[in-house]
């Protein structure tokens, strides 16, 4: 279940890339499958662990183009341990969210990115995210949880200006390239979630739409393509912005 159209981030063959915050590493996977040097990177060493494991299976059922590499690197978003510019492209895909200094891991993304590289960030979208927090209390306020809620305008400002510090002093400048909107269908469960209880998942109506969504990602049957299409702008629950570092590699 992807979030981030690798397309309009720019991918290709052979490059360096990094996905910060991977969890359990769907868009490293699908990184690696177009042939990338790809290093996942997350604080969780369990989850981390898995990816691997799913990285090396890969490999050996042919998966991957010839060329291709991945690893894992556990650590801290605030603190990335890789050199200036080592990198291509860039996801952080749903992950901003849960950290308190946001601005300060923007930077981290922005430095080690290089000049022409590109920038996916997803969050959850503003109005279905509303939504979850006014239904329920337990939704964002699990250990690990959701902290804020963006709007469009605040994260694009944060990231083209390289996020904004207590001192004022402004990053390296981004070049803002648009936005997708995605999971519309998967909105509406969070909110019958939130509604009947975040942890009950033996609720009827929780139970009988997580069997629609596991249908959906595992058959993608074409009508519920179409429908995620039609519904990904009204009320997809991630927003995925794209970002260029000006100069050139």
């Amino acid at each position: 279940m992807l979030t981030v159209d690798f397309d309009r981030l720019g991918l290709r063959p052979g490059e360096r890339v990094l996905d910060m915050g991977a969890g359990g590493g769907r868009h490293a996977f699908e990184m690696y499958r177009r042939g990338a040097d790809v290093v996942a990177f997350d604080m969780d060493a369990d989850e981390l662990a898995g990816v691997l494991e799913i990285f090396g299976a890969m490999k050996e059922n042919g998966e991957v183009p010839a060329g291709a590499s991945a690893d894992i690197k556990q650590g801290d978003a605030l603190e990335l341990p890789f050199a200036d510019g080592e990198f291509d492209r860039i996801v952080a895909a749903e992950v901003l969210e849960h950290i308190h200094a946001d601005v300060d891991a923007i930077k981290e993304l922005i430095r080690v990115l290089r000049p022409g590289g590109t920038l996916a960030i997803s969050v959850p979208r503003w109005l279905p995210e509303v939504i979850n927090w006014r239904l329920s209390d337990d939704y964002h306020n699990a250990a690990g949880g959701h902290i804020r809620i963006y709007t469009d305008h605040e994260l694009v400002d944060k990231v083209t200006k390289g996020g904004r510090f207590n001192d004022g002093t402004p990053g390296e400048a981004m070049v803002y390239e648009g936005k997708d909107y995605a999971h519309g269908l998967h909105a509406p469960y969070w909110w019958i979630k939130c509604a009947v209880g975040v942890e009950n998942d033996t609720h009827p109506l929780a139970k009988a739409y997580h069997k629609l969504l596991v249908w959906e990602i595992m058959k993608q049957p074409k009508t519920l393509q179409y429908a995620g299409k039609v519904l990904d702008p009204l009320i997809g629950k991630s927003m995925v912005l794209y970002f260029r570092k000006p100069g050139t590699p």
